[in-house]
Formats: C-alpha cells, structure tokens, sequence
C-alpha cells in the first residue's frame, strides 16, 4: 500500500507504477465510487461490466437487503 499526501484543492497523486499499470494518463476519468466507509478509484475499463465483478466486499450482501426490502413492499 501507497500513502500519498491530499494537497490544497483536494488533489492526490496517483502513483506512477499504478498509473503504468492500468494505463491512466492526464486527461483520463477516473470513476470514485463509495461503499461503506471505503472510496475506490475506478480506472477506465474496456469492459466494465466484467471488469467490475467481484469488487466489491461479500458482506455485507445487498441482494439479501434488497430481497428484504421488497418482501416488505409486497406485504404492505
């Protein structure tokens, strides 16, 4: 794991060997994306539906939220 510094304007920088790694160059979008108490930084994908899978944590299980909640909505 890396640390950087966050400067003035809320800017960080992303370290070379990550930018090498998935091919981020200046000018490219980066995706934020916020899951609990987490930030994750969403290179540009080809595929980004397959890309996707698996990043996020098992638990806690949305589906079975979800299920949940739309079990109430039915019964009410």
């Amino acid at each position: 794991m890396q640390t950087m510094k966050v400067l003035a304007k809320g800017q960080i920088v992303i370290p070379a060997s990550i930018r090498k790694k998935y091919d981020i160059y200046p000018g490219c979008e980066i995706h934020f994306f916020e899951y609990g108490n987490l930030i994750y930084l969403i290179p540009p994908a080809k595929d980004p539906v397959t890309e996707a899978m698996g990043c996020l944590p098992a638990t806690p299980s949305l589906s079975k939220k979800l299920l949940k909640e739309r079990k109430k909505d039915f019964a009410e």
